[in-house]
């Protein structure tokens, strides 16, 4: 089952009036949807439509092209509903280009040729954009953010960032969402999980376990925090999904999906 959790504000009492330090604290508390180890999980980055289902409990989809009417729909099945955004990329398509300074703008990202690398570094000049995504996600209903592209520190982006920068940035994105409300999860990565599993609120990962680092992310199963693992059909076979990752995965605790690359609707489940 799913949880919601309240995570508690700092907030002072100067004495200046009769609000109680207890009052204080439950006016300044802040929740967001914290979801347990297991809960089922799908993936669906296609264009949806108004009579879309889904049978799995947690449902990752885009969040710009996703309305606020298609979010409600997908509460309505009883799903938690997490959206999709790149944090680390800018594409050329997206609507809100123009709130990023072109000194934050770096080389294109070769696997997706629409998209060009962010200098994370520059995290002031990277809030206003950051900002109204967020914004657009709030107002939507989604319940949760899945930032993706955090892998800058290993990809030639035009910038000089570090493993220690792309830390920074990911304390910067997880106070921004869990402020406002939001939860967030960890995209890929598999170095920062000993210690990011602490701040996450889960892991998604992509072919983990056809590269074989599905073990990396196992932190997050020691702090009860879901691991959405999926496979694609272009590197893995239903027959190997079925007979060999889906036991391994159930044996990690994993909630383990096949997709195709381009994340549409087909989905294929561990039985």
């Amino acid at each position: 089952m799913l949880s919601l959790t309240a995570c508690q504000k700092e907030s002072t009492n100067n004495g200046d009036n009769n609000v109680s330090q207890g009052d204080q604290n439950e006016a300044n508390k802040v929740s967001w949807w914290q979801p347990k180890a297991s809960v089922t999980f799908d993936w669906c980055l296609d264009d949806l439509k108004n009579s879309d289902t889904f049978t799995a409990e947690v449902v990752d989809v885009d969040a710009f092209t996703t309305t606020a009417q298609q979010v409600a729909a997908l509460h309505a099945q009883g799903k938690k509903v997490i959206a999709y955004i790149s944090a680390g990329t800018i594409e050329d398509d997206r609507p809100d280009i123009n709130l990023l300074p072109k000194e934050v703008i770096g080389q294109v990202y070769p696997e997706w040729p629409k998209e060009r690398w962010l200098d994370i570094r520059q995290r002031e000049k990277l809030r206003p954009w950051l900002n109204s995504r967020i914004d657009r996600i709030i107002s939507k209903g989604f319940d949760a953010i899945e930032p993706d592209n955090l892998d800058s520190y290993s990809n030639e982006t035009g910038f000089d960032i570090s493993i220690n920068d792309t830390k920074l940035y990911c304390d910067f994105l997880i106070k921004l969402a869990h402020d406002k409300g939001l939860g967030i999860g960890q995209k890929n990565v598999p170095e920062l999980s000993a210690e990011y599993s602490k701040k996450f609120d889960w892991v998604l990962t992509e072919d983990a376990f056809d590269q074989k680092w599905e073990n990396d992310v196992k932190p997050y199963i020691a702090q009860n925090k879901p691991v959405f693992a999926v496979e694609y059909t272009d590197r893995t076979s239903q027959s190997t999904f079925t007979n060999t990752i889906c036991p391994k995965a159930k044996n990690l605790k994993y909630s383990a999906i096949l997709k195709k690359r381009e994340l549409n609707k087909w989905v294929f489940t561990c039985k």
